[in-house]
């Protein structure tokens, strides 16, 4: 089965394609893309879905590392919603 690994950095991605066995999980197509979790990347998601190492896979999953979230979605929107008022005088 063929899975797609992706991760994101400020500016750039990465995406490794990697052949595994049925019956894989997240795991087993980190360890064979050389992909390690660490301060990093702190979450994984299969399709934008949480998961975990365990989590098995299917023929054309796509695995994305996730990075920690750099402010608060909410307090983000505030910010944009203030500017925008700001600019409409």
């Amino acid at each position: 089965m063929r899975v797609q690994l992706v991760r994101a950095r400020a500016g750039r991605f990465e995406t490794v394609t990697v052949e595994l066995a049925e019956g894989a999980c997240v795991a087993d197509a980190l360890s064979k893309a050389g992909w390690t979790l660490d301060q990093t990347w702190v979450a994984l998601a299969v399709y934008g879905m949480a998961a975990e190492p365990a989590t098995p896979l299917r023929d054309g999953d796509r695995v994305e590392l996730l990075r920690p979230l750099q402010c608060d979605p909410k307090q983000a929107r505030r910010r944009r919603a203030q500017a925008r008022r700001a600019v409409r005088g």
